[in-house]
């Protein structure tokens, strides 16, 4: 059979056919030339589309990150100079140059380890209190100045014991420990006073003259007290009130009145009528030695160069008083404690080379001057002190002490032990080792030692 269909000429339609069916071919055609049209235009859109969002994610990329990346090029940067800072303030600072703490009752000087590298005054103060810090010395000394009728408000240290010695005035001072029991007594010019930690005590002037205290206190880090007014006011009213039950309740809370300035040294204005009836009542000794050591009344030890006096604990307590015992025994109950002593070295004396076996020394020039060398590993650091300076030498170091005014040199120096000093003179470790070591280590014939002579009598400090 023939078919009609791909015999067709064109221009005519065949005879026979059926013209619908004819038709229905070039609407086959043409939709499938639609189809492939619609996919490629689908196609176009999808690329479009795809285009533009990379675009756009390129442009917030460079938004963002508008420099390109490739190694930065290397920029030319001026060094800071630090100034040098001289060794010897590892080992002095010059306190009265340090920041006065001022109140109305009088004022505090620290030399002292800060947290905050910020509040030193100088970089040479920051040496010496990260000196403390770094030799972890136990050890940081406040200058406390009360003026006539004020008073050190009652407070306690968390982190540290704490040792005075009061160098001009009259005192009264009050201490309450953990049983409630209460001891006040009076010192006087050349005594020692001692507050264990967080024992709540207070210092009031009762003289004519402003007192002036040395502080010692055991730590190496930061002080850290609280003060009997600012805990009241940092007490919700509610919590004081039940707890001491005033007349008035609450209300009688809430007549306090905060002072804009601090109260750590208070002396208000008027005193006269606030206070009519002050008591400065002494308690027995049996509890006053315990914080109490009357060190200008104690043993002497004379030297041919000058005195030394101490309130430290004696392992061997023959020659002490009843009260001397006490003021010993307490303090070696007590972790961390410090031992006193003042030093007078007279002129031209000389505080020979030593050095401390079980602490490291703290001192304060109370008048006189000197010139101290230290020795340590990296060699020996000398300087010059006067009236005012603070000294260090930690554990284990060399150091000395020569008078060099025509006035005597008194030091009062604390000792970081609880424990009996233990100290080794330059004379006592020469004479002690065999003459033919030394032969051997210094190159000098055996005989030439005879020559350093032996003295009945301790050359601790000596003279020419």
């Amino acid at each position: 059979m023939d078919n009609a269909a791909f015999e067709m000429h064109e221009g005519t339609i065949p005879n026979g056919s059926c013209p619908g069916k004819m038709s229905a071919i070039p609407r086959m055609e043409k939709k499938k030339q639609w189809s492939l049209m619609s996919v490629f235009l689908v196609c176009l859109l999808a690329c479009t589309v795809t285009t533009a969002v990379g675009v756009l994610i390129l442009s917030l990329v460079y938004i963002n990150n508008p420099q390109p990346h490739s190694e930065p090029k290397p920029q030319t940067t001026i060094p800071t100079l630090q100034k040098a800072v001289d060794p010897k303030f590892q080992f002095l600072n010059h306190l009265p140059k340090s920041k006065v703490f001022e109140f109305s009752g009088g004022e505090i000087q620290w030399a002292r380890y800060r947290n905050n590298i910020k509040d030193y005054l100088s970089i040479e103060e920051e040496a010496f209190g990260s000196s403390l810090n770094s030799q972890r010395s136990q050890m940081t000394l406040g200058t406390l100045r009360i003026k006539r009728n004020g008073l050190r408000a009652p407070h306690w240290h968390f982190n540290a014991n704490e040792h005075g010695y009061l160098a001009q005035g009259t005192a009264w001072i009050g201490v309450v420990d953990d049983g409630h029991v209460v001891t006040t007594y009076n010192v006087t010019a050349g005594q020692v006073i001692f507050f264990p930690k967080n024992t709540l005590h207070w210092i009031k002037n009762v003289g004519n003259e402003d007192c002036y205290f040395l502080l010692f206190f055991s730590t190496h880090d930061e002080l850290q007290t609280l003060d009997v007014d600012d805990v009241f006011f940092s007490t919700p009213e509610d919590i004081a009130s039940r707890s001491l039950k005033p007349e008035g309740g609450i209300s009688f809370i809430r007549s306090f009145q905060k002072q804009k300035e601090d109260q750590a040294v208070n002396l208000p204005p008027n005193l006269a009528d606030l206070v009519m009836n002050a008591n400065y009542a002494q308690s027995p000794d049996s509890l006053v030695w315990r914080y109490f050591y009357d060190l200008k009344g104690s043993k002497e030890y004379r030297f041919p160069g000058g005195i030394i006096q101490l309130a430290q604990y004696w392992k061997n307590e023959s020659g002490l008083s009843n009260n001397e015992k006490i003021f010993s025994k307490f303090l070696n109950q007590h972790q961390n404690a410090l031992s006193l002593c003042t030093l007078r070295i007279y002129n031209n004396g000389l505080r020979q080379p030593h050095f401390h076996f079980n602490a490291n020394e703290m001192g304060y020039v109370i008048s006189g001057c000197a010139k101290v060398g230290i020795i340590n590993t990296k060699g020996t650091t000398e300087f010059d002190i006067h009236v005012g300076d603070v000294i260090f030498f930690p554990i284990g170091t060399q150091h000395y002490i020569k008078s060099a005014c025509d006035e005597d040199l008194l030091f009062i120096l604390a000792f970081s032990t609880r424990d009996q000093l233990q100290t080794l003179d330059m004379d006592d470790y020469f004479q002690a080792t065999a003459d033919h070591i030394l032969a051997q280590l210094f190159f000098k014939k055996q005989s030439e030692f005879k020559k350093i002579p032996r003295f009945n009598e301790d050359q601790a400090i000596n003279l020419p």
